[in-house]
């Protein structure tokens, strides 16, 4: 089982997948699979109108649009984690958690946890208000 920084939570635990959980997973890295090995109780889909949660990677600003196009998504996807490198990795190219909680919060989602991924990627989870959940379900 693998672990990430300081808690030695194993990270399916930490992005919160249950037991029949449908996750769709969009530019994860290659070795995705490998962090979040864990009772592999959650299905791995496709497409995002069919997953309960969802996990974009994204490297530069010009992707901070693929935000806002999941965003109609959640809900019924009862969450995004949105994943983005380190400002000490290798892969980053200068993009950061408040670019994505600015884009998060101009589509109606707010952000209720942060989490390391592994010693490249920090994860932030959005979701919407649930006064907005409320009034998603009504209509």
């Amino acid at each position: 089982m693998v672990s990430v920084g300081y808690s030695g939570t194993p990270l399916w635990k930490k992005l919160g997948f249950k037991t029949g959980m449908k996750v769709c997973t969009l530019h994860a890295p290659k070795h995705y699979a490998h962090l979040i090995d864990g009772p592999n109780d959650w299905v791995i889909v496709k497409k995002a109108d069919a997953a309960d949660a969802l996990h974009l990677f994204i490297t530069e600003s010009k992707e901070l649009k693929e935000i806002t196009a999941l965003a109609k998504h959640v809900p019924p996807a009862i969450m995004l984690w949105v994943s983005w490198p380190k400002k000490t990795s290798p892969l980053s190219k200068g993009l950061s958690e408040d670019d994505i909680r600015r884009t998060a919060l101009s589509c109606g989602l707010v952000d209720i946890k942060v989490c390391a991924v592994d010693a490249d990627w920090s994860g932030l989870k959005l979701t919407r208000r649930a006064s907005d959940q409320r009034r998603v379900a009504r209509t």
